[in-house]
């Protein structure tokens, strides 16, 4: 059983090697393995874990779902133990890579501009940053770092608090021009209003007005999945917007945007994190990366 143990990082590498090649013949020519030999490691790891990790035939190979689980955990794996070594090697400095998921707009506008300040303190760490607004599996080894807006669902990861955020009702002074300015959210009914495609707990813009909170509909003849779409919307005149204040932060100090029915707005905020997997065996490349961010956004000021 001990022997089995210490084999285990071996196994590991002779199956992610196996997956990223493609067959057993071709992990074997990266490994200086003879297949056969690569074809016993494979039968031990799943006769160990009494699952089936490859479908072979003749031709092909392919994963199963618990391969592809197993894949990923792998590789995890070997990144942090490669980490450790490093870090041991060079007298504790945190390398390796350090992979990002963020929202676009948000990701592009305040992660994006961070990163070369990141990489010269810590030059031995290399940054690959998806900008997407789809959840990134961090569990599943997609990211090792996510940035989330809003409440977070229960999960086994860890979260850091980096901010948050506010949101705006803006227009552009053409358009005010053209169509007038809302003195109250029910003018709003007149207007043109761009707003997010995705669905919401509560469907319109909040307001407060006269102390009570209320949820006011909108509607307007273009709607977009991101907020900077709604923001170049609005500045070429297209209508009324509600983005989040990260978002226009040049745009109304310039007074391209023009903010509106700010003596009704709610002053929601929107809470921002780093989530990642945590506990005392976090590498350290992603302990330093969410310490940076934590340092820099607090600070920043989103709005």
């Amino acid at each position: 059983m001990q022997h089995d143990r210490i084999d285990r990082a071996g196994e590991m590498a002779v199956f992610v090697a196996v997956a990223e090649a493609g067959s057993l013949s071709g992990a074997a020519r990266r490994l200086g393995l003879t297949p056969s030999a690569v074809s016993r490691i494979v039968a031990r790891i799943e006769a160990r874990l009494g699952v089936q990790l490859l479908v072979r035939t003749t031709r092909t190979l392919r994963l199963t779902a618990e391969g592809e689980t197993y894949g990923r955990a792998a590789r995890r794996i070997l990144a942090d133990l490669d980490e450790t070594e490093a870090a041991l090697a060079n007298r504790g400095c945190p390398r390796g890579r350090v992979r990002v998921s963020a929202a676009t707009a948000h990701g592009r506008l305040v992660i994006v501009p961070l990163l070369a300040d990141f990489v010269e303190r810590h030059p031995g760490i290399t940054v690959e940053i998806d900008l997407s607004d789809e959840l990134a599996d961090i569990l599943g080894g997609r990211a090792d770092v996510a940035i989330r807006f809003g409440p977070l669902a229960d999960s086994p990861l860890t979260a850091r608090r980096l901010g948050e955020t506010g949101r705006t009702v803006v227009a552009a002074p053409a358009y005010l021009a053209r169509a007038g300015t809302p003195r109250r959210p029910t003018d709003l009914a007149r207007h043109n209003c761009l707003d997010f495609t995705f669905r919401r707990a509560e469907p319109g813009w909040p307001f407060r007005e006269d102390g009570r909170d209320s949820i006011l509909p909108v509607t307007g003849s273009i709607a977009a999945n991101n907020g900077e779409t709604l923001v170049q919307l609005a500045l070429r005149g297209g209508g009324v917007t509600r983005v989040g204040n990260f978002h226009i932060v040049d745009e109304l100090a310039s007074g391209r945007l023009v903010p509106l029915l700010e003596p009704f707005n709610p002053q929601d905020r929107e809470a921002i994190h780093a989530v990642f997997v945590g506990g005392p065996a976090m590498p350290a490349r992603v302990r330093v990366l969410v310490d940076f961010l934590v340092e820099r956004m607090r600070g920043g000021g989103l709005g």
